[in-house]
């Protein structure tokens, strides 16, 4: 499994649906049926596949998905090239994570 010091999130109030974070990030970023991006985890990384889409877990702010060592610099890219300025990533935090589902 995946290591991690960072989570990450999208703020759906400033998503645009424009989709270039799934472009660069696909392992961390999936389409909501509404066209708007939400966080995921995907069994290759972690174990089990989870998407923070409102249905299988929450969404928004409480919809935080750890974010792999491994494509920190995809998930970087994808918040700094996303034009709703709407992915946010912070340090990994325990209570968070363990609150997020």
């Amino acid at each position: 499994m995946a290591d991690t010091e960072l989570m990450v999130w999208i703020d759906q109030d400033l998503c645009t649906g424009d989709g270039i974070c799934s472009e660069i990030a696909p392992d961390v970023f999936q389409e909501r049926d509404d066209g708007v991006w939400v966080v995921k985890e995907i069994t290759s990384h972690w174990g089990a596949d989870l998407v923070f889409d409102g249905e299988q877990a929450p969404d928004g702010s409480r919809g935080v998905a750890r974010v792999p060592m491994g494509i920190l610099d995809e998930v970087v890219e994808a918040a700094e090239e996303c034009p709703g300025e709407c992915i946010m990533i912070e340090p990994f935090d325990q209570e968070t994570f363990d609150k997020r589902t």
